[in-house]
């Protein structure tokens, strides 16, 4: 790895600025969940998507078990159906939250609707990818609203289980 980065342009006084920091640094994981992460692996080696198999809690409760670091929920959405989605992700991370795991955050992407994101911005067809709390116009969405209810309902105990990033020096 240390020469895959020396080639591609990394010095060796950064590397060893990441060799010396890292140690020092509070870090976060965060990860992206959705509907399509899971995947089943074949005999043969080929893969298909299997849908929602252990969910957002198993896959976290094992990534926190591995790497002991706080994390984000920093990505996830679904069309249609995302008013759903987002009260089983929600209460996913409160679930980990309350066995132990400092869930930091948790992101819905995103926060306007998206063109084009269904080909992953390879076709420029305008076509608009209903996935935002918002719409194009502004406007709120079904799952914008139910976010914000979300917050409103839970503005005092987030605030109570925050956790600090702490640095150390």
């Amino acid at each position: 790895m240390y020469e895959y980065l020396l080639d591609n342009g990394m010095t060796r006084e950064e590397y060893h600025w990441f060799d010396e920091n890292q140690v020092n640094a509070r870090c976060i994981m965060g990860n992206d969940y959705y509907v399509t992460n899971e995947h089943l692996v074949h005999p043969d080696g080929m893969t298909e998507p299997s849908g929602e198999i252990f969910g957002y809690y198993v896959i976290t409760k094992q990534y926190f078990s591995r790497y002991h670091l706080p994390i984000m929920h920093t990505e996830t959405n679904i069309s249609p159906g995302g008013t759903k989605w987002l009260q089983k992700e929600w209460t996913n991370v409160h679930r980990l939250k309350n066995d132990g795991v400092p869930i930091l955050g948790f992101t819905w992407y995103s926060l306007l609707h998206q063109v084009d994101w269904d080909s992953a911005l390879r076709r420029d067809a305008g076509k608009v990818n209903e996935l935002g709390l918002f719409d194009l116009d502004r406007k709120i969405t079904p799952v914008g609203t139910y976010y914000k209810k979300l917050i409103e309902q839970w503005r005092d105990v987030i605030a109570s289980e925050s956790y600090g990033l702490l640095f150390k020096s």
